[in-house]
């Protein structure tokens, strides 16, 4: 079953502006993103999707296949959606321009969870680590059922408790995959549906339409980039890996 990863870039991000060439260990992001992606379908089967002429050049530079796509793209998801009406492909994975420290693993599992359960979003998760604030409204938290189905994903803290504190938060992976089906309905609505732009989750778009989505478990303990001071903690553990 053909695979086509596309990484969503926009230079003119609101919490971070050129967020996606900020260097990482003296490589610019989305190229970290693109060589983790690289390592699981191949450059021929990778593309990034963007509306900057400078997120462009650097990675026609490096060899990387670039899709423009427009500056009234909703979400990531949406430029995704955009990106994938000029591929010829089965599934569409979504990695976030902002996850240099993802595992090739994890995408693989997010791969074989699509092919598996073709009927369903794949979005992936894991525990909140201990270097990470679980009360941080960059950190959406998730809570799946028994049959590993999202119940809710938010930026408060859930689930709660009423008498102690819950110490194990589970939280979003920003790899996600797609049929071009799905992905078409969700940039059909031309609008954030109302959860969505309430807690500012796009993922919320795909519930909010009924459509199921599976949660798959991730090993990776990744850092996203969500602002500026998170740059030195995916540096961190990128040389703490190096080290390995």
């Amino acid at each position: 079953m053909k695979t086509t990863i596309i990484i969503p870039a926009r230079y003119g991000s609101t919490r971070y502006k050129g967020k996606p060439l900020v260097k990482i260990l003296n490589r610019e992001m989305v190229l970290r993103v693109a060589d983790i992606c690289a390592k699981v379908v191949g450059k021929k089967n990778l593309y990034i999707a963007t509306d900057s002429s400078k997120i462009e050049e650097v990675a026609k530079k490096s060899n990387f296949n670039v899709i423009m796509t427009s500056t009234d793209c909703l979400t990531g998801t949406d430029r995704v959606a955009q990106a994938s009406k000029k591929i010829n492909s089965k599934v569409f994975i979504n990695v976030q321009g902002d996850e240099p420290t993802i595992d090739p693993k994890d995408i693989k599992k997010i791969i074989k969870a699509k092919i598996k359960f073709p009927n369903h979003v794949i979005c992936g998760y894991d525990k909140v680590h201990k270097f990470e604030d679980p009360s941080s409204k960059n950190l959406p938290k998730v809570v799946v059922n028994d049959k590993n189905e999202l119940v809710y994903i938010s930026r408060s803290l859930i689930p709660g408790e009423k008498k102690s504190i819950n110490k194990h938060f589970l939280k979003q992976v920003c790899i996600y995959a797609f049929s071009k089906k799905e992905l078409n309905k969700f940039s059909s609505l031309k609008k954030k549906s109302k959860l969505e732009k309430i807690e500012d989750i796009e993922i919320l778009r795909f519930f909010e339409l009924d459509i199921k989505i599976k949660m798959v478990k991730l090993n990776s303990n990744s850092v996203a980039v969500d602002e500026i001071n998170d740059v030195a903690k995916a540096e961190k553990l990128l040389r703490q890996r190096l080290k390995k």
